[in-house]
């Protein structure tokens, strides 16, 4: 089996399940015990926040655990969206394809009458510095731009955004799960107020993650009860997945260099190979984005049906995020990017990594083509563009 799906999830690693199991069977004190049983436990939780901290260029207190990146995009941008209306302030810029952890926090926040506005996007995939800068009010409180788009990859200027954002006193967000151990990230140097990280996404476990929120900044609560996490996160911490989290990213960390050469050598390949596909075409940025990611769309076959082949051939694939991967609706950042949606429905992203192979990448250019090959000669639709009855979007 060939694993291509690595912006959905990623495999825990073994140093990481080897550094959580002591704390299952031997150190699962709660950390808010007075006991030294639970301050065993304590003391693993404050260490994992020093380690990650670090490894974001912050301080520990800066550092709020989650359950992962959705909870912690709620968080960053309900607590900003509170600091603007006691200021009189209830103006969000954000974009038009961001997550839907962001989207949806966006229109209920909208029912609750901020004013809401989402930059367009680019043919590329990426968000210009001039765009925001243009868009913020006087009653713009908050800003929250993607560091990294979850299905096409495409890398935003974060450092320049956040730049403006900070000169023009307004606090400015980033959701950066798809980021965080895969290119370089610092909050200090990129001006970034407050950040989402989940562990899933760079070889830790599922469940967990990071809200990084620069000191001054007064978190809300969206989840109400005890007074852990400083009073700003309810509920008893997850000290497994907490220092699960915290190898993982020292990890990810200690070798971004070297694991980022290697990947996106791969990736250029798989980009070149697929691009031969007739009716093809490579969505966002070919260089601004991350070192794994490969999304295409091909003319005239469904994603789904292209999926199910590919999983026949042993190889796992998405056509896009996997938390809407129940949704029959084309992609809406292919939608905002500006493809069609009969292109749309027919997309593939491709996410690999360090462990991926060159005679992996050559298995799958070889699959995808056969598959397409085979989709276009039983679809009515091609037929009907080979015929001319209608006009291809993409060039031969």
């Amino acid at each position: 089996m060939i694993y291509a799906d690595n912006a959905a999830t990623t495999k825990v690693s073994h140093r990481v399940l080897e550094a959580m199991l002591p704390y299952w069977e031997e150190y699962y004190g709660n950390p808010s015990s007075l006991y030294e049983f639970g301050q065993k436990a304590k003391e693993a939780l404050e260490d994992a926040r020093e380690r990650i901290a670090k490894c974001m260029g912050c301080e520990a207190r800066e550092i709020t655990f989650t359950s992962g990146g959705s909870e912690a995009d709620n968080q960053a941008i309900r607590t900003a969206a509170a600091i603007g209306a006691e200021a009189g302030r209830k103006h969000i810029l954000s974009t038009a394809f961001e997550h839907h952890a962001v989207l949806h926090t966006l229109e209920a926040l909208r029912k609750e009458g901020y004013e809401i506005t989402l930059l367009d996007v680019h043919e590329n995939g990426i968000i210009t510095p001039e765009q925001v800068a243009e868009a913020i009010r006087p009653d713009t409180c908050l800003v929250t731009v993607m560091y990294a788009n979850n299905e096409i990859g495409t890398i935003q200027p974060i450092g320049q955004i956040g730049a403006i954002c900070r000169e023009r006193g307004v606090l400015f967000h980033t959701d950066a799960v798809q980021a965080v151990g895969h290119i370089p990230v610092d909050v200090r140097e990129q001006n970034i107020d407050m950040l989402s990280l989940s562990a899933h996404k760079f070889h830790g476990p599922k469940g967990v993650g990071v809200l990084y929120a620069r000191k001054g900044i007064r978190l809300g609560s969206v989840i109400y009860g005890g007074a852990q996490e400083r009073g700003k996160r309810a509920g008893t911490e997850n000290v497994p997945a907490i220092v699960g989290m915290a190898v993982a990213l020292e990890e990810a960390c200690g070798r971004l260099a070297q694991d980022t050469e290697t990947v996106r050598k791969l990736r250029d390949q798989l980009i070149d190979g697929l691009g031969r596909i007739p009716y093809s075409e490579l969505n966002g940025d070919r260089e601004h984005r991350l070192p794994g990611n490969v999304n295409y769309c091909f003319e005239g076959i469904e994603g789904e049906s292209l999926l199910l082949l590919l999983d026949d051939k042993g190889i796992c694939a998405s056509s896009g995020s996997a938390c809407t991967s129940g949704s029959l609706d084309p992609s809406h950042v292919l939608l905002a990017i500006g493809r069609p949606h009969e292109v749309a429905h027919g997309s593939l992203r491709l996410t690999i990594n360090e462990e991926t192979t060159e005679a992996d990448v050559d298995y799958m250019i070889q699959a995808v083509s056969d598959v397409v090959d085979y989709l276009r000669n039983m679809s009515p639709f091609w037929r009907d563009l080979v015929e001319g009855k209608r006009s291809h979007v993409f060039a031969p």
